[in-house]
Formats: structure tokens, C-alpha cells, sequence
């Protein structure tokens, strides 16, 4: 494949560790930042924002630990706002902390908006256009690379077109080598970003690049940097997974795959986008933030299939509904199985699940999964589950042991404390176990107990950790005695899947669920796709 024309590269510029941090509930401590940065570097970013340096004690120990870490291809920026108000620029102090750290790149971010001027720094149009020249050159004087954000572009375009302009002048001859359009409050609509875009490449973009800065408060986040690239933007800002304040900052995990899958523009190399799902996960993660199964490419959502037609198309031609390969963005497609399932889908279930399957069978297992989510199961939400019920229709399932009894006991004593104990009689090969084991809890308890019977059997099992746990009452009309239905997740590292019981029995069902879920990951299909992804992964 021929690589774009270099008018067709796009600079990748990540803002997640400055403007993502101020998202509510957002904080990492230094370190964390540090393998966010890893992350982003990993992914082909070009520019990584770190924040301002010593603004505070965390990012003064985060420009130090960042000052001996190593990219392969990420430069980091520090962030910094232009010179106070009759002040030299060689003696503000925040410009010199600038000067001093060890980034190449500055970036600067500048007043354009009249109302801002009034109501906000209380200058002038002149001062203020002295404070982002001086400020800009002292910087280039200082041997840094300078980006010069215009904040409130759009609406200081708005108000004044002429002004904003000579703001961006003003840091393009003071050697400002981009200069960024900021939509700070988010309000701005794609017609009105793509027209004042074009202005300013028209102008300037002879002398410098234009970037793009854009907020999603009206939703158009990633549609206002999309269409800022088409009329001439150069360089993207924004967070992963759109972290940022009030609605978030536009997502650099839609924007990158749809400027270069979409529209043709260079942003990362295709192995480093193929890890796109996999670090914007990683980052939610460190985040501690759940994934948005619905985020377009990288969520869970992105390439599941339910309806009949749809998993029936697919399964003859990705094409038919799909509208790129997943595989391009490191995602995994996926079949979700419902009431709605017909025979079609559960064929292409068991095919992915490595698990034969004949017309009959797959008859079966639809009457049964019928039958069972109209008790209240979810197999959805219960890939490990069903997998175990597809073999069990076709004879082939076979248990990890044969159930004799469990007992649990639970008591609160007089100090307040809680002690939970869980008795497991089973049979494995005409051997008969029983184990007590102490938990947290119930499920705690009846997990650590089964283990313990069957964990030399089965060293596999050693490698699954439970890592969620959800309980739903299915019909609060009958309090207390209503039916419950519980999910979990477990994973071995590797692979991630979910199990699922329903009883009127809280207990009884969080037994059920635990059940599945060490058996289906105790599957050969699975086992063998998780050595497969480590082997992958250590090549990688």
C-alpha cells in the first residue's frame, strides 16, 4: 500500500494527562502517568501533553520521572498559559519553568475572545496581543518548539473574525510553529468549525500548521476535528476515550481510526493502530474507569451482533454489517445470543467457539436458551455459560466434578465481626473430596472451598481470577423472594468471559454462576485461544 502524501499526515497531539485530568473523578498519581504516557507512545502519538510543570507538587515529580523516561516515537509538550499582565516574559515565573524543563515542545494557550479580555485578564486588545508575541518569542528565543493555543477561537471568530486572526499572526511571527483553533466551550456546530478552519489555512497556512483543540458539549467533538482536518488542519488534539471536563474533549480513539481508515490521512503506522481497543482499554484501566461498551471501534459494543439477519450476513460477509474489519483496531468481533437467536446464530457461536454443531443441536440449544432467559437468565451477557449449554445439547459437555452438597454458614458475632465458612462434598473420578474453606463472604467462601478440592485435578484453574460480580433482582414486587440473577466475569489474564446463574436462592445462583464460570474457563477452545493471544502478545 502506498503511504499518504506528506499533505496527508496528520500530527497525533494527546492532551489525556492535562485536559482529561480535569474530567470529574479523574487523578492519577505520578507514576500512573507515566504509563499512560507509555501507553500513548506505544500507540504512534506524536505529542503527548504532560501538563504544566511544577504546578503543583505531583507534576513537578511527574516532569522528573518523565525527564529519564525513553519513547520510542512520543515528544512531550509542557503546557503553560502567555505572560501575566505587565510582566516580562523572561520574568514570569511560569514561562521560565517552561524555559527550564526538559520538553521540546511549549505549548502556549492565549486569550482571543474580546469577552475574555474584559471580564477575565482585564487587558487590552494591544496588551494582549503583546502577551502572546513576547511570550511566544521568549520561548523560541529559549530553544523550544512553540504550539500557541487559541482559546475561544471559534467564538472570538464569531465576534471579532479580524482580532482572532491577529491573535494567530501574533504568534506565527513571533515563531509559533502550529497554531491551535481551541472550541473551549464546545458550542461550536462542523459547518461553522469548517468555515472559519478554511479562513485561517487560507491565511496563515503557508507559515505554520494549523491544529484543531475541539470540547463535545454539543456532541460534535469528533465531527468538528474531522472536518477541521478536511479543510486543512494539520494537527489533532484531544484525550483517549474522550476524557475531559464537563462533556469530555473530543475522542482520540474515533478520530485517529476515522481520519485514516475513513479519509485517507496518515496518523499512526496500521501495527500501532491495530492496538488501538487494547491501550484505550489499558487506559481505562489506570484510569479506573469503566469502558464505554458503546464507544465507537474500541468498545465492547462496537462489532457485536444480535439480530438473526444481522449474525447471518456477517457470517457470509463481514461487509454486509461491519463498516471496517475489527481486526484493523485490535477488536474482536462478537455474536450475542437472546431470545431473538435463530439457528443461524448459534451456529456461528459454537464455530467460534471451536464446538461442532448440527442443525438439530442447534435447534435445541434455541428452545433451551428461550426457555431459560425466560426465567431470567442473560446469556448476553453470559458468553462462558453459553458455551457450556451449546455442549450440553450436543453431548459433549463434560463436568469438572460431580456435586454430592455444599453448606454455607455465616455468623455475625457480638463485636461486630463476620464469619463466613463453606463445606464442599463432591466427586471427581469416583473420588470423593470434601473441603471447608473460611471467606469474606459466601461466594468467597464456596470459591476458595471448590478450589481447594479440585485445584490439584486441575492446575488451570489456578490462572482464573473472578474479576466482577452483579446481582439483579428480577421482580421487586416480591421483596425478599424474588428471583435473583447473577453475573460474573472471570479471567485468566488473557481472555475475559461471563457466567451467569438465577434462582430465588441468592447463594444457590452466585454457586451456579462461580460454576460456569471455572468450567468454561477450563474449556479447550478457550485455553488454547488465550495461548495463542500470550503468544501474539510476547511477539508484540
Amino acid at each position: 500500500m502506498s503511504q499518504p502524501a506528506a499533505e496527508k499526515r496528520v500530527i497525533v497531539y494527546d492532551t489525556t494527562l492535562r485536559d482529561g485530568m480535569q474530567g470529574e473523578g479523574m487523578s492519577l498519581s505520578a507514576e500512573e502517568k507515566v504509563r499512560v504516557a507509555h501507553a500513548l507512545d506505544r500507540l504512534g502519538v506524536d505529542l503527548i501533553e504532560a501538563g504544566f510543570p511544577a504546578s503543583n507538587p505531583k507534576e513537578e515529580e511527574l516532569f522528573a520521572l518523565l525527564a529519564d523516561e525513553r519513547f520510542e516515537h512520543a515528544e512531550i509538550a509542557a503546557f503553560g498559559m502567555t505572560r501575566r499582565r505587565d510582566t516580562r516574559a523572561s520574568d514570569d515565573p511560569a514561562l521560565r519553568l517552561l524555559a527550564e524543563c526538559f520538553a521540546p515542545v511549549c505549548t502556549l494557550v492565549g486569550k482571543t475572545w474580546k469577552l475574555h479580555l474584559e471580564k477575565v485578564t482585564q487587558v487590552d486588545p494591544h496588551e494582549n496581543l503583546r502577551m502572546i508575541s513576547e511570550s511566544v518569542a521568549f520561548l523560541v528565543e529559549q530553544g523550544k518548539r512553540v504550539i500557541y493555543d487559541a482559546e475561544h477561537f471559534f467564538d472570538a471568530w464569531g465576534d471579532d473574525s479580524d482580532y482572532a486572526l491577529r491573535c494567530l499572526r501574533a504568534a506565527v511571527e513571533a515563531g509559533a510553529e502550529c497554531v491551535t483553533l481551541c472550541d473551549t466551550n464546545g458550542a461550536t456546530l462542523p459547518p461553522a468549525v469548517a468555515a472559519a478552519t478554511a479562513r485561517v489555512v487560507a491565511e496563515l497556512g503557508e507559515h505554520v500548521t494549523v491544529g484543531i483543540h475541539t470540547h463535545d458539549d454539543a456532541g460534535c467533538g469528533v465531527a468538528n476535528s474531522l472536518v477541521a482536518v478536511e479543510a486543512g488542519a494539520r494537527l489533532v488534539q484531544g484525550t483517549i476515550n474522550g476524557y475531559g471536563e464537563r462533556c469530555g474533549n473530543a475522542n482520540l480513539t474515533t478520530i485517529i481510526p476515522n481520519l485514516q481508515l475513513k479519509m485517507g490521512f496518515a496518523c499512526v503506522e496500521a501495527d500501532k493502530l491495530a492496538r488501538l481497543t487494547e491501550i484505550a482499554h489499558l487506559i481505562d484501566e489506570i484510569c479506573n474507569v469503566t469502558p464505554n461498551p458503546n464507544q465507537p471501534y474500541v468498545g465492547k459494543n462496537a462489532f457485536a451482533h444480535k439480530g438473526g439477519m444481522h449474525i447471518a450476513g456477517v457470517s457470509r460477509d463481514a461487509r454486509t454489517f461491519e463498516h471496517i474489519d475489527p481486526a484493523l483496531v485490535g477488536a474482536d468481533r462478537r455474536l450475542l445470543v437472546s431470545e431473538l437467536a435463530g439457528k443461524g446464530t448459534i451456529k456461528a457461536r459454537a464455530d467460534e467457539s471451536g464446538i461442532e454443531i448440527d442443525e438439530d443441536a442447534a435447534a435445541r440449544v434455541i428452545a433451551r436458551v428461550k426457555e431459560l432467559e425466560h426465567r431470567g437468565y442473560h446469556f448476553e451477557a453470559a458468553d462462558g455459560s453459553l458455551d457450556l449449554l451449546i455442549l450440553k445439547e450436543t453431548g459433549r459437555y463434560e463436568p469438572l466434578f460431580r456435586l454430592e452438597s455444599w453448606r454455607v454458614i455465616s455468623e455475625k458475632r457480638a463485636d461486630g465481626r463476620v464469619e463466613t465458612e463453606a463445606t464442599i462434598k463432591l466427586w471427581v473420578d469416583g473420588e470423593r473430596y470434601v473441603r471447608t474453606a473460611e471467606g469474606n463472604g459466601p461466594v468467597n467462601a464456596l470459591d476458595r472451598a471448590l478450589r481447594a478440592a479440585i485445584g490439584e485435578r486441575y492446575p488451570h484453574l489456578r490462572d482464573i481470577e473472578l474479576v466482577n460480580f452483579k446481582v439483579r433482582i428480577l421482580d421487586e414486587t416480591k421483596g425478599t423472594g424474588a428471583v435473583t440473577r447473577v453475573l460474573i466475569d472471570a479471567s485468566d489474564g488473557v481472555d475475559t468471559w461471563g457466567a451467569i446463574g438465577v434462582s430465588e436462592n441468592i447463594i444457590e445462583a452466585s454457586w451456579e454462576a462461580l460454576v460456569d464460570s471455572l468450567e468454561a474457563g477450563m474449556l479447550p477452545s478457550r485455553r488454547e485461544h488465550t495461548r495463542a493471544r500470550a503468544v501474539a502478545d510476547a511477539r508484540r
